[in-house]
């Protein structure tokens, strides 16, 4: 008689011993409906199900002795053809990925997440770690960043409402949790679209010209209340722009030798080149600085906004249509038009609330170290770590990059 028996070992890992284990069931031309294995700090945790045609007695028999000579425990959990068949019914759920990011890792934000996952009617399917391994000392890089990955499945009722959860407990738990539909496209990503100022690099350019005009106060008001979407992004760049008129053009290289990158950045665009992604700058800001950074990291496309000058010095005005939130998200869509990409392929990262249009086009949009408006209006947030943590959202490991 049929019989489906999952097959549980747990104990200490060596070389060899799923091969033992298997071994056992090749001599008994058994079926295996399924197989999965992880491995903690050395310590095994295997589970196989299988599908026994005739007498399962002599095959459980030696399967038992053999996990008794590798010194590890087995139990044997027979299941009725329903509970299979449900089980494989289960398989046309819907799948979504939970991403935790943090600093370091621990109970109380896994403990919360799963609460949340609880909540919304969900299972999870497997958690697994992308960050490296931490050592007790702390001294390692990989000891500044920890990010777990939880396959979750089920049909949610509201999708903006797990987010907004998530969203609501990441200040509390020093932690960002990211929360997408596992499919063919996040795996597939093929172009990523940043903003520039605050995100790329950790100024604004427009704030340290006017520090060098000498109204930096004056600007750096004018540029918040932009960011957070109280002020027209045209209308506040022509007012900004204004107060530098006759800024002498020498001071463009003495601030873009001081800008300093984003934590990760290099990292990240590195990466992303290696592997082939078409990089883009979407950028309110200046054509100037963009162009610096295209040519130190080979990046593909730079849209900004161009300094008019006459005679060596700026003349307050910017030449062209400027590109604010309306721009971006057109040139976004153009440039993965004209590279054949779907924008379910595209990731898009920026700050502020000119962002938001190209953040929500872009099948993965990550608001960065953003504001509480920017951050409600994305379907993801980073505001823990480095902008090398995006590849932890496209499921890359540590360990890949290694």
């Amino acid at each position: 008689m049929e019989k489906i028996i999952l097959v549980h070992v747990t104990g200490g890992d060596r070389p060899g011993l799923t091969k033992e284990l298997s071994g056992v069931l090749a001599d008994y031309d058994v079926d295996v409906l399924d197989i999965g294995q992880v491995v903690i700090h050395n310590f095994l945790t295997l589970g196989i199900l299988i599908r026994l045609r005739s007498d399962s007695q002599p095959v459980l028999k030696d399967l038992l002795f053999k996990a008794h000579e590798l010194g590890v425990t087995m139990r044997l959990h027979p299941l009725d053809e329903a509970d299979y068949n449900t089980w494989v019914r289960g398989a046309d759920k819907q799948r979504h990925i939970i991403t935790l990011l943090a600093r370091a890792l621990t109970a109380k934000q896994i403990a919360a997440v799963t609460q949340i996952v609880t909540d919304a009617g969900l299972n999870i399917d497997t958690i697994h770690r992308l960050s490296g391994r931490v050592p007790l000392d702390g001294g390692a890089l990989q000891s500044s960043r920890a990010c777990v990955e939880l396959t979750v499945r089920g049909t949610p009722n509201d999708i903006a409402a797990i987010r907004s959860r998530f969203l609501e407990i990441s200040a509390e738990l020093e932690a960002d949790i990211a929360f997408q539909e596992d499919n063919l496209f996040r795996r597939n990503r093929r172009l990523v679209a940043f903003d520039m100022d605050s995100t790329l690099i950790q100024a604004e350019v427009i704030d340290e010209l006017a520090k060098e005009a000498g109204v930096g106060d004056q600007v750096a008001a004018i540029t918040e209340s932009a960011m957070r979407g109280e002020l027209d992004f045209k209308q506040s760049l022509r007012k900004r722009l204004s107060l530098l008129e006759g800024l002498d053009e020498s001071v463009l290289k003495s601030v873009a030798e001081r800008l300093p990158m984003t934590e990760g950045a290099e990292r990240l665009i590195s990466t992303l080149k290696h592997v082939g992604y078409t990089i883009a700058i979407l950028s309110g800001g200046f054509t100037y600085f963009g162009n610096i950074l295209k040519n130190r990291f080979g990046i593909d496309y730079v849209y900004a906004n161009e300094l008019e000058i006459v005679d060596g010095k700026l003349t307050g005005k910017a030449l062209g249509e400027i590109v604010d939130a309306e721009r971006k998200a057109d040139l976004l869509q153009k440039i993965a038009a004209k590279e054949n990409i779907s924008l379910q392929q595209v990731i898009a990262v920026g700050d502020g609330a000119n962002d938001l249009p190209m953040l929500n086009l872009a099948g993965l949009g990550i608001a960065f170290h953003a504001k509480p408006k920017v951050k409600q209006g994305a379907r993801q947030s980073i505001s823990t770590l480095g902008l090398d943590s995006i590849l932890y959202l496209i499921g890359l490991s540590d360990r890949d990059l290694e």
